[in-house]
Formats: C-alpha cells, structure tokens, sequence
C-alpha cells in the first residue's frame, strides 16, 4: 500500500527499528546513490554508528518507509550549531512527499536544539537528488570535482546548506 493513502508517523529511532534500517540502508545506498554501496555486517556495527535517537524515521504502521539521520559534523563547540543530515526513502515510498515530511522534521528538530545550518551531500550523479533537495530549501554550498570513481566515470561530491 502506498503512503499515500496511509497516515504517515515521523518519531525518533528506537532499538526495535534496527534491522528495517538496515534494510532501508541495503535498498537505497547503491552505486547510483552514494560513492560505495552501504551494507552493515552486523546489528551491532549499524547500532554503533546509528544509536537509538539519531535518526528521525517515517512510518506507515509497522513499516519504515523512511528516514533522516543527523548528527554534528564534529565534536568542537564552534560546530555546534550545523548538523548533517542524511536521507533515505524506501523506494516504494518515493515521490510521495515523506521525504519532504522527513526534512520539514529534521528542520524543526534542529530549531529546536539551536541549530542553524543543515549541511548534506550528494553525488553529481543523482540529478533527483539534487532537484528534491533544491525543493526543500538547500543550496549548494561547494563541489569536490571529480571527486568519486563510479560506475565507469568521475563524479562531483556536491556540498548543500539550509540555513535555518
């Protein structure tokens, strides 16, 4: 069933929502989508670098049909104020406005902790990418030309910023 015609649910990751992520992760991090394919080779190493709480995920009952990690780009205090965000939709779930559900979360989320710049990236390779992150209110911010080796061709590393 489509999200669409389901109330979608945006709350923060719990333990039980683990093995959807990492599913979600396999499905939606490939070659087209990110410099290398994402695949956890445990629970426990997903868990170790997504912990209860540091994703926001949509869900359609009991099933995750998406999610938005975020975290500080480092541990300095001078960076408090920046998260970074990353964004993964099931794709039977695309294009039906839970990733603009998720990001309008994440924004609130973040005024919410005095946070005042979202900052994402995302390979040249994937114009749907960029075009739903434009819509979304980010900018890019710089590009690593030629940055990545994939699928046969060089790809840019582009940098966005949303500032809240």
């Amino acid at each position: 069933m489509k999200a669409s015609q389901e109330i979608v649910t945006i709350r923060l990751s719990e333990m039980k929502d683990a093995a959807q992520l990492m599913e979600l992760d396999h499905l939606v991090w490939n070659r087209n989508t990110a410099p290398e394919p994402l695949h956890w080779t445990s629970r426990e190493q997903f868990l170790l670098h997504c912990p209860p709480g540091s994703q926001l995920v949509a869900a359609c009952d009991d099933i995750l049909c998406g999610c938005v990690g975020f975290r500080s780009p480092s541990g300095m205090e001078s960076h408090r104020h920046v998260m970074e965000l990353n964004i993964a939709v099931h794709p039977s779930y695309q294009r039906q406005g839970i990733g603009l559900q998720l990001i309008e979360a994440a924004k609130e989320l973040a005024g919410g902790e005095g946070i005042a710049k979202l900052r994402l990236r995302v390979l040249s390779s994937n114009p749907a990418a960029l075009s739903f992150y434009r819509a979304c209110g980010f900018r890019e911010e710089g590009r690593l030309v030629r940055e990545f080796y994939v699928n046969g061709r060089y790809v840019d590393d582009i940098w966005m910023c949303c500032f809240l």
